[in-house]
């Protein structure tokens, strides 16, 4: 059936627009948009009444883990799409640190399978850069990328060699592949389970410098400049590495960069109570890292906002804090946490839809999400004034590990789209 999106106001930042107008979805593409007053009384068009909401391209994550195969008892690809469709995402680029690593085809396509029998949202798996994400030899991402790997990561462990990155990036410049790096040297972060800094020392928690994502930043930028590769950086948390970025992208580099929700609204002082709901990698950080996180989220220097989604059973979580897992459970927040910026003013509405729509597409290569006649019907309503306290219970995810549980946020997902059929209606 066709489905007619009444009276919404249109987001669409390739087609730079922003009026209220309506969207004629039909045979899972955009088929009309404009004023479709002619279709109102039609009987063969179901007609949703999006008036005094947002309509934006389907938003789309980067960076999430949905630990399957291997660990779903945090999570699977049914329960964690269902959470996606939630946020108001339509496609999510899953993470292979996953047992086994996705590290050749046969994982990648049972992804895809499962996806295709369970998933609420499109499901694009990233490759493994090195085989079980050891670190040492590269997996054969050619093959892989046939499978439908378009990005390769051995995110959750860095490749702490320069020679295998390196090899990787040339190996992935070939097929025309993103490398993405999770920028941590391992020597310098070892044991530590927060930010180094003030509130580790009052707490007694072993730290995590700053430089141990700062030098690896510098190091995979003057890889990328050395081989030319397609270089995108994951979960990016510090002043310095906002700076290297910035000045990496000045001189011409091809890189790309994201960073989280939780890197611009919670800093290190959160740790406080050892609520180990607020234990991520790259941890929470310092106010100073935080504004300059924004800072670059404004000036165009961090592309992306990802979530990095990263689900764990209760128990796990329910220890002390040395010994619990770094994660947050991110897709369902998302969104409302981004709006904040709006609210204060930082970004615009349309800067923080192509930061969450446009950009992803752009920094792996793959087409760019559109709200115009012919495109694919990816499509989120949102409603910017809806005012919701976050209840853990009521999480899609079977991981309720989120660092916002009784937070009071403005603006939510009310309905999503993927392919011309509905996914999520609030």
């Amino acid at each position: 059936m066709s489905i007619l999106l009444k009276g919404g106001r249109v987001i669409d930042p390739v087609s730079n627009i922003d009026k209220v107008m309506d969207i004629l979805v039909e045979g899972g593409v955009i088929a009309e948009a404009g004023d479709l007053s002619k279709y109102y009384k039609s009987k063969d068009i179901e007609i949703y009444d999006a008036s005094g909401k947002a309509v934006t391209p389907g938003l789309i994550d980067i960076h999430a883990h949905l630990r399957e195969p291997g660990f779903e008892y945090k999570e699977d690809i049914a329960s964690g799409t269902r959470a996606a469709a939630a946020g108001g995402f339509t496609t999510v680029f899953c993470m292979p640190n996953t047992n086994p690593v996705n590290d050749n085809r046969a994982v990648t396509e049972y992804i895809l399978k499962q996806a295709a029998e369970s998933g609420a949202c499109r499901v694009i798996p990233i490759g493994a850069i090195t085989k079980g994400s050891l670190g040492a030899l590269l997996t054969e991402m050619g093959d892989m990328s046939e499978a439908g790997c378009p990005a390769f990561s051995d995110d959750g462990k860095p490749v702490a060699s320069s020679e295998v990155m390196r090899r990787a990036l040339e190996y992935a410049k070939t097929f025309g592949l993103t490398i993405i790096s999770h920028c941590e040297d391992p020597a310098l972060s070892a044991g530590g389970v927060m930010n180094e800094g003030a509130v580790s020392t009052r707490l007694g928690l072993k730290g995590i410098p700053s430089a141990a994502e700062d030098v690896m930043v510098a190091r995979d930028i003057e890889l990328a400049k050395l081989t030319g590769g397609r270089l995108h950086l994951a979960h990016v948390s510090t002043a310095g590495s906002v700076g290297h970025v910035r000045r990496a992208k000045a001189a011409g580099v091809s890189v790309t960069a994201e960073t989280c929700p939780h890197y611009f609204t919670l800093t290190d002082e959160a740790v406080s109570a050892y609520n180990t709901n607020f234990k991520v990698n790259p941890p929470l950080r310092t106010a100073a890292d935080m504004e300059a996180v924004i800072s670059g989220l404004a000036d165009g220097t961090l592309d992306v906002i990802a979530t990095d989604h990263a689900p764990h059973a209760a128990s796990e979580k329910a220890v002390e804090f040395d010994l619990a897992p770094f994660g947050i459970s991110g897709f369902e927040t998302a969104l409302a946490l981004s709006l904040r910026l709006v609210e204060t003013g930082r970004l615009s509405l349309k800067e923080v839809i192509e930061k969450l729509t446009v950009n992803p597409a752009k920094a792996l290569g793959m087409a760019v999400p559109s709200l115009a006649p012919g495109a694919r019907a990816d499509v989120t309503v949102i409603d910017l004034g809806l005012v919701r306290t976050f209840d853990p219970a009521d999480m899609l995810s079977k991981g309720k590990n989120t660092a916002y549980a009784g937070m009071t946020l403005t603006g939510w997902p009310v309905a999503v789209m993927c392919g011309g059929a509905w996914t999520f209606k609030a």
